[in-house]
């Protein structure tokens, strides 16, 4: 692993991320972390005057300049590391400055927190996170507020067991058990409603050919539950899961996992990070 990209808007969320993002680091060996903060030129209204009023691009600039360096000190007097931390503060939105970024830096792996001042219990993610996790091939981590580090050891995959070899990333997947050494978990939530495929053992038997061809052998589970939260989250603390790995796929859960009124799907991640990796 060479760069850690962890993008900030330098808040209480961000920090607890880039925390996590050291700390992670060290353990895999990382070659660096990168922090990064992007800025657009924000509208402001007097409401003494009721004309808009453009702030200069160098008024900005020189704000992010400041926030970020305010935030490595702030990490730095945090927490003690011995892992190299670079930053970069650009015009350009989120989004295209991640990719840009992930790109020009080859990051491989991005760390992000929940982003926005609302209460927890009322979004999932802030719409940058879920911008960034869906529009990069890089894997994201998303760290929940209320995370705190602690040493990656079991990884679960929530799986459909549909067309498996087509749309299961195992690459990054292994990579990340591979840097961590952890266990992996395949688990497979099914109701009334959403049963399990007729030919789940076929595509069991795939996907385990997949992993053990890298030299892994995951533990399977199936759970009956009408709520997928409630499952996952009953699974995740029963087995001590560190990272709940998700693969976002059209018109299944993880489409809702983004939508702000899908608000149980906090439940089952509250202090679980969740890494989204693409196909």
């Amino acid at each position: 692993m060479q760069t850690i990209l962890v993008p900030t808007d330098f808040s209480s969320t961000a920090k607890n991320a880039a925390l996590y993002a050291l700390q992670l680091a060290e353990d895999i060996k990382a070659a660096r972390v990168l922090f990064y903060h992007s800025y657009e030129l924000p509208i402001s209204v007097d409401p003494m005057m009721p004309t808009l009023q453009m702030l200069s691009l160098d008024d900005v600039k020189q704000v992010s300049q400041t926030g970020m360096d305010n935030f490595i000190t702030n990490i730095k007097e945090t927490y003690s590391t011995t892992i190299p931390i670079a930053s970069a503060c650009e015009f350009n939105s989120l989004t295209e400055g991640v990719q840009d970024i992930v790109e020009r830096e080859q990051v491989q792996l991005i760390i992000m927190g929940i982003t926005g001042g609302g209460k927890v219990e009322e979004v999932l993610v802030g719409s940058n996170t879920t911008n960034v996790a869906k529009h990069t091939n890089v894997p994201v981590i998303i760290i929940p507020a209320e995370c705190r580090y602690k040493p990656i050891e079991e990884v679960m995959l929530a799986c459909d067991f549909k067309q498996v070899v087509q749309t299961t990333p195992v690459q990054p997947i292994v990579d990340l058990l591979e840097m961590t050494k952890a266990k992996l978990f395949v688990l497979n939530v099914s109701s009334e409603l959403d049963p399990l495929p007729e030919d789940a053992n076929y595509e069991g038997l795939m996907l385990d050919t997949l992993f053990q061809a890298k030299g892994h052998k995951p533990e399977y589970h199936f759970l009956e539950a009408e709520d997928f939260t409630e499952a996952i989250n009953y699974f995740a603390m029963e087995n001590e899961i560190d990272v709940i790995i998700a693969i976002p796929k059209k018109h299944g859960w993880f489409d809702g996992l983004f939508r702000r009124n899908h608000t149980k799907m906090l439940a089952f991640h509250s202090h679980v990070p969740l890494m989204i990796v693409h196909d």
